[in-house]
């Protein structure tokens, strides 16, 4: 499988909007998902007698046609058991495949090479008593009916998408203030790590602060300093890029923050997050006027783990899809988080919020475990003229918090110390 994306959560739009036919509903999947999906598989669970949406879930398209009808008996059990454990069996599922043309393909190319996925996945849907009324595939701004039998209305050459901003659902997505991140592939390359030749300054940064950290942290006798220069140093690069307006366009706007970032400065706070303790006082800083820095911050850090220190953009990651949830963005937390777990699918914190996310649950309960975290940490560590005052909840000034130490029970699940990785330098770790 491409990637471990996936959504049962609740539609993004509330209102009540009737679609009607193939064409509404394709152009209503970037509104359900809250992006342009590539490269997809996406089913919709429908419920009661008028189709309500419900639970959704999204999968890269495998590539190897082997590997379909096992994947598909996977999404359909996935998605039924999903919505039973959320209280409602679907009446129905609609199923979207959407990938655009390779090299010499057609739209219609495309859609004749998928038909036997589209069939594997209605064939397991049906298996579990849930009929499949629409299967559509959409590629290169046409879609094709893999249901509907009316040459008339679905001809063989396919349909052309509407113009953005003109269908039903665009229009009481635009009513109710939804947007449309781009597509998928956009939102991925954001957190994509740098390209040659920068990418070999940040290595060598990152080599250096792995020789000078790993063995403070391994020690145990350090690990606490370690953690406190690592979030001191991230409290210094957010005041620095919150005091900097961001830039028009996703692209313009990443390259202004990478440059606010030094390749030291990143290795730094990429070694230090590696304990989990110091990333779970990071996670934090989830709320308040500076979750759009921090935020920020946490993209660019993802995008500085180059070459063998991939794995260590886990951390930034699972930071960044936290706060994207924290804040209401589902979606980006969404792909976040579907990127680490792509890069170390045992990331625990990774897979808990991914799992949380998904099932539509409410991230206050984290966010009050944090506060109550952070609220006794403080206390415990401050004097007692000191205990009255109450602690921020974004990221504090410098060096109010104690120095790290052993996580507490409670706190967000991942792996402590970091490891070596087999093959590689000495000094590298992982996370």
């Amino acid at each position: 499988m491409n990637t471990h994306d996936e959504s049962n959560g609740p539609s993004p739009v509330q209102e009540q909007v009737t679609l009607r036919g193939p064409a509404e509903l394709a152009d209503a999947l970037p509104y359900l998902l809250g992006f342009h999906p590539t490269d997809s598989v996406v089913m919709v669970a429908l419920h009661g007698p008028r189709g309500r949406f419900g639970g959704r879930l999204r999968l890269g398209i495998p590539r190897s046609p082997q590997e379909w009808q096992p994947v598909a008996d996977q999404l359909a059990d996935g998605l039924v058991t999903g919505s039973e454990k959320r209280g409602r069996r679907p009446e129905g599922i609609i199923v979207f495949l959407c990938q655009d043309p390779g090299q010499g393909e057609t739209p219609a190319d495309v859609m004749e090479r998928l038909r036997p996925f589209a069939q594997h996945l209605r064939t397991a849907c049906g298996a579990r008593d849930v009929p499949v009324p629409e299967a559509l595939c959409i590629s290169d701004g046409r879609f094709f009916s893999y249901c509907c039998p009316d040459a008339r209305c679905c001809p063989p050459d396919g349909n052309p998408l509407a113009l953005p901003g003109t269908s039903v659902m665009a229009a009481a997505a635009a009513y109710a203030g939804i947007q449309v991140r781009g597509s998928l592939q956009e939102m991925e390359a954001r957190l994509a790590p740098r390209q040659p030749p920068r990418a070999a300054t940040q290595e060598r940064a990152l080599d250096e602060a792995a020789g000078a950290l790993v063995p403070k942290i391994l020690a145990g006798t350090d690990r606490e300093q370690v953690g406190q220069e690592t979030l001191d140093a991230a409290r210094r690069l957010v005041r620095r890029i919150g005091r900097t307006p961001q830039a028009p366009g996703w692209a313009e706007a990443d390259a202004a923050d990478d440059e606010l970032v030094t390749d030291e400065e990143a290795a730094l706070v990429l070694l230090g997050l590696q304990d989990r303790t110091t990333r779970d006082r990071a996670a934090e800083w989830m709320e308040g006027p500076s979750t759009g820095p921090v935020l920020r911050l946490w993209r660019a850090l993802a995008r500085r783990c180059v070459g063998p220190y991939a794995e260590y953009a886990a951390a930034p990651l699972t930071l960044a899809g936290w706060v994207a949830w924290s804040t209401g963005d589902e979606p980006g937390a969404r792909v976040a988080l579907g990127r680490a777990l792509a890069l170390d699918p045992d990331y625990v914190f990774a897979r808990l919020l991914h799992q949380a996310c998904n099932e539509g649950l409410d991230p206050e309960a984290l966010r009050h475990c944090l506060r109550r975290e952070r609220s006794n940490r403080l206390t415990a560590g401050k004097p007692s003229a000191q205990r009255d005052r109450p602690a921020s909840p974004g990221p504090p000034g410098a060096r109010q918090d104690p120095p790290a130490g052993t996580a507490r029970p409670g706190t967000p699940a991942g792996r402590g110390r970091p490891r070596r990785r087999s093959g590689q330098r000495g000094t590298r770790t992982g996370r």
